[in-house]
């Protein structure tokens, strides 16, 4: 059975939800294909929370990350579901790249300011901190598996249709605007397609589109037990310098979050061993789970640093942690979000939704750069 559509969305993960809500506010006919149930665990999207954090520097990300509240809050109104907790964030550690992006904020109006270390700790109890702090007041978290499901509900209310435990098995490029995408049952024609399939985006592109390298990863943050639940948690990201971090092995940044009902989330970012994403066995690696609570003793006094949930996910990386958002011919691209993607999830969708229709993303996100 051939299916004629304007544009097919391969994975259904928070980027293709969002390409696939953008094509269908436009008007536009779109399926969306994912090969997994929906809410699964395999790849990058599942979860309660992701970091909302606007302490970029580069104009680009900022552009994107200011689109993005704009487009969470209306879809949070369209959808009646709430999506940002803004409890503030700050990042701390190495002072010289925050003293730059304050200093960009300062000149876009961004609020955002320092804290001494005394005042971030007599405001965050269950924090600690040896330097100066950068607070964001108007950033906090996004409520990752309430925005999957708010995507979907209304890119279905504009006509989308999404196939969920439905793997692609061939994309053909048919002409400059023209490609078959095949399933099990089914085949669609269409102008466009665009793929976001995360982990597998080489695999499905192998021989379509030149990409970047892409490196996979199975990062194991984990939830640890407040001991106080009277604490106040903003979201964070910390730098540690290398003569204070609490590890040797590791001097990568260290993210979390609090994610209420299961605890404070912390994980090291873009540290976990490459894996291919159909053979992954989930189980933590001992070692850097272990590092892990060390880091948590010393630096996240107000949780337990015993009682945690070790949680599994991928990362797809390009080695400027630069974003991939591209077209060639009929097939757009998004992939390569690296761990920080999620935030951007709606203005994403948008890009997407703009590379179908011809309009270019910006240089920096370029396949070929």
């Amino acid at each position: 059975m051939v299916t004629e559509i304007d544009v097919v969305v391969v994975g259904g993960g928070a980027m293709g939800s969002a390409a696939a809500w953008n094509v269908a506010r436009r008007g536009q006919s779109v399926v969306l294909l994912e090969r997994f149930e929906a809410g699964h665990h395999m790849g990058a999207s599942h979860g309660a929370t992701r970091n909302f954090n606007t302490a970029y520097h580069q104009a680009e990300y900022l552009d994107l990350v200011t689109e993005a509240r704009t487009l969470w809050d209306e879809l949070a109104a369209e959808t009646g579901t709430q999506l940002l907790d803004l409890v503030g964030l700050i990042n701390h550690g190495h002072l010289e790249p925050l003293r730059h992006v304050r200093d960009v904020h300062a000149a876009r109006g961004i609020n955002s300011s320092f804290l001494s270390p005394a005042e971030a700790a007599e405001r965050w109890a269950g924090m600690r901190f040896r330097g100066e702090v950068l607070y964001v007041p108007e950033a906090g978290r996004v409520r990752a598996a309430d925005a999957l499901a708010a995507l979907r509900a209304s890119a279905e209310a504009h006509g989308a249709r999404f196939h969920y435990s439905t793997p692609v098995r061939e994309i053909t490029v048919l002409g400059e605007d023209a490609v078959a995408v095949v399933t099990d049952a089914e085949e669609y024609r269409a102008r466009r397609v665009i793929v976001t399939a995360g982990a597998w985006s080489r695999k499905l592109l192998d021989g379509l589109v030149r990409l970047p390298r892409l490196v996979v990863t199975q990062e194991q943050p984990a939830h640890f037990r407040p001991l106080d639940p009277s604490h106040e948690w903003p979201s964070f990201n910390h730098f540690p310098d290398p003569g204070a971090a609490a590890d040797s092995y590791f001097y990568s940044p260290v993210y979390g979050m609090l994610t209420p009902g299961e605890g404070v989330k912390a994980g090291w970012h873009g540290v976990g061993p490459v894996v291919d994403p159909d053979a992954r066995d989930f189980t933590p690696e001992p070692v850097q789970l272990e590092a892990l609570r060390r880091y948590v003793r010393e630096w996240l006094p107000g949780v337990d640093a015993d009682a945690c949930e070790p949680i599994s996910c991928t990362y797809t990386s390009t080695e400027s942690e630069d974003f991939v958002l591209d077209r060639v011919g009929p097939v757009v691209v998004g992939a390569g979000f690296s761990g920080h993607g999620f935030k951007f999830t709606p203005a994403i969708g948008r890009v997407l939704a703009d590379l179908a229709d011809g309009t270019p993303a910006p240089a920096l996100f370029s396949a070929t750069r």
